[in-house]
């Protein structure tokens, strides 16, 4: 179905640039779905664009080899000429849109092709029940939240029933439940009807266990390896918790879901029995004392927030200290976004108070308010705006009065192999949110707001974040972060706050909030229930401990 014949794609001079991609030679059967791994930057969203005819009709660049897809060769066929066999979903959803309303750009890829208004009409009824949508039919929008912008996107390829389709992070900013409502979808398709699926996700435990096939780009330039899912995550740099797990456990053959863990799970369980609880891994990085909270830098009280008909905040109560990190989770749409950006002044509250350093942010300047706090998009390109990484770097400099280069020593700890010469829309999601986070620590606020901050992080960027993160909050910084990575919110948060329909419906110690949930419980935590530990390096520390 999807054919690569000895293809790598240059960007730049085509004599002089190295290879973003190169040493493709593999074949993606019809009817299988295959999963695409490897580092942040390595290509894969380079592969993705060569199946749909971006590489090269759209992106530029210099495609050597040749990429066909369902008999048809992609160097000859442009994007619209394949639309009838690709359905195509970048990483940025609000890039894909073309209509106002949710019904409408559900219908808009049928309209194209020409569909017949009775089969489109049955259509966006099938794809509104299939993603849970229905409720949003009439919404416009640029007033939903990320995670139903992105169900919105997948859901106007699914209308066209292409025969494949093609996905970059498809889950990347959806809550757990709406990610397995998703992947539900996609493996019916494929399952059912026979549809191809390829593709790029960082978060693999969410769905390495659905792939029929695993390709991994190990690393720049590298070609790559395919095999069934279980061989590849025994070699590959990035794997989920459960394979980690597996390995310190020497499991095999590996398990790739929790389910399989858990039945290999039983000696390892008897002999943390024998181990001291943990004591967490929201701790202090090495060499630095770990802080207790201290005074409040930002204070929440019976907030309410409309926006539009909406009443996205209903009586939201929240104290944030230094040195502590808040994880706030919960479904698409409960509310998330909405705080973080009124704690950085960008809604008036319908009711209630907020303060952040003793003023309230919608009456303080923006140039005071960033002594305060800082917040971190979900689209990181809203605060990038130089043509280069460099002129990023010293116009964040000059903005937080820092010394010169202090911006550029936090992107080499984040990004450690990006130059300085290279435009931040040439950046992978995942180095483009880097850069957004390093421009904004480079005012060093009080308190940091991050709003789906491992969004197209593999797990080694990732872990990097996390370690800055530790070391602000050991400094006595204060973090909160909106996120749907419960892997993240296990490792470094102190205290979980999870909002439902805009109300908070549970606050506490993350091992007592996140343990006690079937959504937002870690995998080694559900692996390892009823025991408490949560994550590889606690489990790691232990056995350590018990020789």
């Amino acid at each position: 179905m999807i054919r690569f014949e000895q293809v790598s794609v240059t960007y730049g001079d085509a004599d002089a640039a190295t290879p973003a991609v190169q040493g493709i030679d593999l074949t993606v059967p019809e009817g299988e779905l295959c999963l695409l791994v490897g580092p942040s930057g390595v290509g894969k969203s380079t592969v993705l664009n060569a199946v749909c005819g971006l590489v090269p009709h759209f992106t530029g660049g210099t495609l050597h080899g040749r990429v066909t897809v369902d008999g048809r060769d992609t160097r000859t066929h442009k994007p619209r000429e394949l639309a009838d066999v690709v359905g195509t979903v970048g990483q940025d959803p609000l890039a894909h849109f073309v209509t106002d309303t949710v019904e409408d750009e559900l219908a808009y890829g049928m309209e194209s092709l020409g569909l017949a208004p009775d089969v489109m009409r049955r259509r966006v009824e099938e794809t509104l029940d299939l993603l849970g949508l229905a409720d949003l039919r009439d919404r416009a929008i640029t007033t939903l939240s990320g995670g139903q912008m992105q169900r919105v996107a997948i859901g106007s390829v699914l209308t066209t029933h292409p025969k494949i389709l093609v996905l970059d992070e498809p889950t990347s900013a959806l809550d757990p439940a709406a990610a397995e409502e998703v992947l539900s979808v996609l493996q019916r398709l494929v399952h059912d009807l026979g549809t191809t699926v390829l593709l790029a996700e960082h978060r693999l435990e969410r769905v390495v266990q659905y792939a029929d096939q695993v390709i991994l780009l190990p690393s720049p330039g590298a070609p790559p390896v395919m095999g069934p899912p279980a061989d590849i995550m025994a070699i590959s740099p990035v794997h989920p918790p459960v394979v980690a797990l597996g390995r310190l456990a020497q499991w095999s053959p590996l398990p790739l879901s929790v389910r399989d863990a858990r039945r290999k799970a039983a000696p390892l369980r008897e002999r943390l029995r024998q181990a001291a609880p943990p004591t967490g891994d929201a701790e202090a990085p090495a060499g630095a004392a770990a802080v207790p909270p201290t005074a409040v830098v930002a204070e929440v009280s019976g907030l309410g927030v409309r926006r539009g008909p909406v009443d996205a905040l209903h009586r939201v109560d929240l104290t944030v200290r230094g040195g502590e990190t808040i994880a706030l989770m919960g479904r698409n749409g409960a509310g998330k976004s909405t705080l973080l950006s009124t704690l950085v002044g960008m809604h008036q509250p319908s009711s209630g108070a907020v303060r952040v350093g003793g003023a309230a942010p919608h009456r303080t300047s923006p140039r005071a308010l960033l002594r305060h706090v800082g917040l971190v998009p979900q689209e990181p390109r809203d605060l990038l705006y130089a043509d280069t990484v460099a002129a990023e770097c010293t116009a964040a400099d000059q903005d937080a009065g820092a010394p010169a280069g202090s911006c550029r020593t936090l992107v080499g700890q984040l990004l450690p192999d990006v130059p300085d010469s290279v435009h931040p829309r040439d950046l992978s999601e995942g180095q483009r949110l880097a850069l957004a986070l390093a421009v904004v620590l480079t005012a060093r606020p009080p308190l940091l707001l991050l709003d789906e901050p491992t969004r197209g992080l593999d797990y080694a960027a990732k872990a990097r974040l996390i370690e800055v993160l530790r070391a602000l909050a050991s400094e006595s910084h204060a973090i909160v972060l909106a996120t749907h990575d419960v892997e993240l919110a296990a490792e470094l948060a102190h205290r979980v706050v999870i909002l439902a329909d805009g109300e908070v419906v549970a606050d506490g110690p993350t091992d007592e909030v996140v343990v006690s949930s079937p959504s937002f419980a870690p995998q080694v935590a559900k692996v390892l229930a009823p025991l408490p530990w949560l994550t590889v390096p606690q489990v790691a520390r232990a056995l350590e401990a018990t020789g």
